[in-house]
């Protein structure tokens, strides 16, 4: 009879990705709702369309940042019997929004722009170059905060790539309010918002991807999984490894399992034990994964189980 064994650690919800960034988050969000409040009021005043695709852009941004810590606020809730890992996962549902959002803002912008060319109104400039270059400051002051943890979360990432996005779409902006101040060029506002919409979904395409990624279990990127059995089989008295799985739980929660056949005379006494411990201490230090189950098989069970099925 084959031995089930487990050596685990328990998965916190305060070690996920967006929960050590979340005062970086909450920084992003008091300065993204302030532009934007400032830019639609520009985007009235001067009645361009390019400053307002750029604040409904930011909006957007803010609405991500706000589901992102309303996530990773659900995510601390304890599991339970109905729920084994948590509401971790809720972060990754909320990144999924979150490229949602960004797309449909695009396809608004991209819409409203074609209906606008031909027949551009008249823009006021300096309103519009004020209000772009404010936007550009503070997209510069979000993107040196999020910095440090767009690695280690998807929501965190999320958020730092569409503030990048943020400052392309300022400085499309900027440039559109010079040329219809040197030229009188007043298509210049459309053809901007029209560059800022198409900038938005190629970010909100990899985020998707992302998230599908996750949400579908694949392998970690950057994780080799025949590296990582090489390291299990040089572990002393294992033979063979099968039915190794390893995904995410949500962005910093990789977890690992895996059946391991054991030479018989390795798991006497305290032998189980011991090849537990460097079993997880391989995975732990390698391949930075610290939740791990592993299904230790004795090799007489295994070789027994394989006549069976021939």
């Amino acid at each position: 009879m084959g031995h089930d064994h487990s050596h685990s650690h328990g998965i916190s919800a305060s070690a996920t990705g967006t929960a050590k960034h979340r005062k970086r988050l909450i920084a992003v969000l008091a300065i993204t709702l302030a532009v934007v409040l400032i830019q639609i009021i520009g985007a009235l005043v001067s009645g361009s369309l390019a400053l307002l695709a750029d604040a409904g852009h930011m909006l957007s941004d803010a609405a991500g940042v706000f589901i992102a810590l309303l996530a990773a606020w659900i995510a601390t809730r304890p599991a339970s019997d109905q729920r084994t890992y948590g509401y971790q996962r809720a972060e990754v549902l909320a990144a999924l929004a979150n490229a949602l959002v960004l797309i449909v803002i695009s396809v608004v912008i991209f819409t409203e722009a074609i209906r606008r060319m031909g027949s551009a109104p008249e823009v006021h400039t300096d309103v519009m170059l004020y209000a772009a270059v404010l936007g550009a400051i503070a997209n510069l002051v979000s993107l040196l905060i999020l910095r440090g943890g767009q690695k280690e979360s998807l929501n965190v990432r999320g958020a730092y790539l569409e503030v990048l996005g943020d400052l392309l779409g300022s400085f499309a902006v900027i440039a559109a309010a010079l040329v219809i101040m040197v030229t009188g060029y007043q298509t210049a506002d459309t053809i901007a918002s029209i560059v800022i919409a198409l900038m938005i979904l190629p970010r909100a395409w990899h985020l998707l991807r992302d998230v599908v990624d996750v949400l579908l279990e694949a392998t970690p990127k950057g994780v080799e999984v025949q590296l990582i059995r090489e390291h299990i089989l040089a572990v002393a008295g294992v033979v063979s490894v099968h039915d190794i799985h390893i995904w995410t739980i949500t962005s910093g929660v990789p977890v690992f399992s895996a059946h391991v056949v054991v030479e018989d005379a390795a798991l006497g006494a305290r032998g189980a034990d011991q090849v537990l411990d460097k079993l997880v201490s391989c995975l732990g230090s390698h391949f930075d994964t610290e939740h791990c189950t592993f299904q230790l098989e004795p090799l007489s069970h295994a070789e027994h189980e394989s006549h069976q099925h021939a």
